[in-house]
């Protein structure tokens, strides 16, 4: 995720006060509402965390492995339900399309290095249960924080392909995830929506890599993932 957009989310969160000091209070009830739904449209920069497995011995000669970050993109929709003043309980099902790259550098006979991108391409369905914590309202904004859990199931995962009928082996990862959701933004009332911009970080919690004696897994000891996402959040 750029670094221009945390900085200006900071920014945001740190003047908002200053800004909401004068002006007059759009949609004045809309707290007073125990649901609300609306849509939210995010870009993402997806990775992976890993561990290299010190004890293999490899057939190629394995320089090192490093990560090369993918973006992709989200859409989700969102039904929110008021527990307290400043405590809500969101429900965000939805889509995600994300991209992980690793690369991996072999030595070569020449005396060279071959760097060899291997990348998995995910369309998740994502079902999150997130809880937002969210300060008082300073005439039409508030900030808040969110943490929660999320299943994930790529309908796209190459988890049971034969590696044998390949041309190239290619790194396969388990098509089910968990992860924990943090992240924050600030919630902007318009005269006839409310509006926000959020940050936010997905750790995957379980170990998703699927060990099939290629040139690919061999050299990790595990996968977990882990994106960075950017949303515009439409709520009514």
């Amino acid at each position: 995720m750029s670094k221009h957009l945390v900085i200006w989310l900071l920014l945001g969160i740190l003047s908002f006060p200053t800004l909401a000091q004068t002006g007059r209070k759009n949609l004045s009830s809309f707290d007073n509402k125990p649901f609300h739904f609306g849509f939210i449209l995010s870009g993402n920069s997806s990775d992976f965390r890993f561990n290299l497995n010190q004890d293999t011995t490899f057939t190629s000669s394995l320089y090192g492995v490093a990560n090369a970050p993918q973006g992709g993109f989200n859409l989700a929709l969102l039904a929110s339900l008021n527990l307290s003043r400043h405590l809500k309980l969101r429900f965000v099902p939805g889509l995600s399309f994300q991209d992980r790259g690793l690369n991996y550098s072999f030595g070569q006979p020449s005396g060279g290095v071959n760097t060899i991108l291997r990348r998995t391409e995910s369309v998740n369905l994502d079902v999150p249960l997130l809880l937002k914590i969210r300060t008082d309202r300073l005439t039409n904004f508030a900030a808040y924080a969110l943490i929660g859990v999320k299943y994930s199931r790529d309908m796209q995962s190459q988890e049971g392909v034969n590696q044998q009928l390949q041309d190239d082996d290619i790194l396969r990862i388990q098509s089910s995830n968990i992860s924990m959701d943090l992240g924050g933004g600030i919630d902007i009332f318009l005269p006839f929506f409310k509006f926000a911009i959020e940050l936010k970080t997905e750790i995957g919690l379980i170990n998703v890599l699927i060990p099939d004696d290629s040139d690919y897994a061999n050299p990790l000891e595990g996968l977990k993932t882990r994106s960075y996402i950017f949303s515009i959040c439409f709520e009514g």
